[in-house]
């Protein structure tokens, strides 16, 4: 073999493995998992249950499992009894370009009966008690150095603060509805273990600054003797953990997976004579008045509650928008096909143009529908 093949030879081997690793990067699927509090910042502290700690055992659990999973790389807030700034959280995930962010905390109340667990999602709420929640979780950022002038003079205290910080419209609600219905679910499975209190919205300010979908979990109340022996307990970590980890998993399945099924998926308890309580938040979908029929998989790139025209320019270059008006927000699209491989192609496009967070959806006659539904 002359000089002048060996070295076109190199060079197109050298493309595929470039090739192949881009094409592997962008299908992993990042998560960054965010233990709330640290170090001079304890939390709520109920009888020895230290809410600082109980989140980051959680939340190194929760990583453990899923970096067992394929295809899937874990950004940690911290790992150790350190402060981190509310803002640096967000930040740390929006380096990344985390395809979801998942603040992991635990509840408190004066009233020691009080209990169960809460999954928020970034969104103004008049319920006094997830107003008083966002307070609590807020109020963290005055141990911060020249908060004031860091944060704008935002008030963790002022209702109108909150008000304020909401202008910035939450740009991924449907998919963080999803993923804190995944992890409430999840948590109702588990049983008498812990009450599953449901999908809320509160503004919280860690959440504010992620740009991706994002949670809030209260794990439950450290002040509840009972409940906080649990979260205390490395058996109730482990339940919860398994909880929010394959709740995450679910999640990668349904809008990034292959329809591959994850293993370990948490089991309902024996005991499910109870009824399950309707969520908080709604997050099915309305059917769409005269859409195609049969099965169609398009690239969903935002939801905003600003119309946009549907022009090339206003979606990086992308071409053939469209655009569904429901539950107050405006959804945007890019392409549509009845083929699954084509439609993970749009999706790899619409990344490459910075559409980090986008991710398919799929629609039979006109109807959303799972995504595994739709690839059998």
């Amino acid at each position: 073999m002359n000089v002048f093949n060996k070295t076109k030879l190199l060079f197109i081997s050298f493309l595929t493995i470039t090739s192949f690793c881009a094409y592997s990067q962008s299908n992993v699927f990042k998560v960054t998992l965010d233990a709330g509090h640290g170090d001079h910042d304890f939390g709520a502290v109920y009888s020895g249950r230290i809410e600082k700690n109980i989140a980051l055992a959680i939340v190194l659990k929760v990583g453990k499992i899923l970096e067992a999973s394929p295809n899937v790389q874990v950004i940690y807030t911290r790992k150790t009894d350190v402060f981190i700034d509310l803002v640096e959280r967000a930040n740390i995930a929006n380096r990344a370009n985390s395809n979801i962010f998942v603040s992991i905390h635990c509840n408190a109340n004066k009233n020691t009966a009080a209990d169960g667990t809460e999954t928020y999602v970034m969104g103004l709420s008049k319920v006094a008690s997830n107003l008083e929640a966002a307070k609590k979780e807020n109020s963290v950022i005055t141990l911060e150095k020249d908060y004031k002038r860091k944060y704008e003079g935002f008030d963790p205290n002022s209702p109108e603060s909150m008000t304020a910080m909401m202008l910035m419209q939450e740009e991924y609600l449907d998919n963080s509805i999803s993923l804190a219905s995944k992890i409430e679910d999840n948590f109702e499975k588990l049983g008498k273990k812990l009450r599953h209190g449901g999908v809320k919205q509160a503004p919280f300010m860690v959440l504010h600054k992620a740009y991706m979908p994002r949670v809030l979990v209260e794990t439950g109340f450290v002040s509840n003797p009972t409940e906080g022996d649990i979260l205390n307990s490395e058996a109730g970590q482990n339940d919860i953990a398994e909880a929010i980890a394959q709740a995450i998993l679910s999640y990668k399945r349904e809008y990034f997976g292959t329809g591959a099924p994850e293993i370990n998926e948490v089991k309902p308890a024996k005991d499910t004579s109870v009824p399950a309580k309707p969520k908080t938040v709604e997050a099915a979908p309305k059917v769409v008045k005269d859409s195609p029929k049969g099965t169609l998989f398009k690239v969903q790139l935002i939801a905003s509650i600003k119309k946009t025209p549907l022009e090339p320019k206003n979606f990086k270059g992308l071409k053939n928008i469209t655009m569904i008006y429901e539950n107050n927000i405006y959804k945007y699209f890019y392409q549509e096909t009845s083929d699954y491989e084509m439609a993970k192609k749009y999706l790899q496009e619409a990344k490459s143009k910075g559409y980090g967070a986008s991710f398919l959806v799929a629609t039979r006659n006109g109807e959303k529908i799972n995504i595994q539904d739709a690839i059998k």
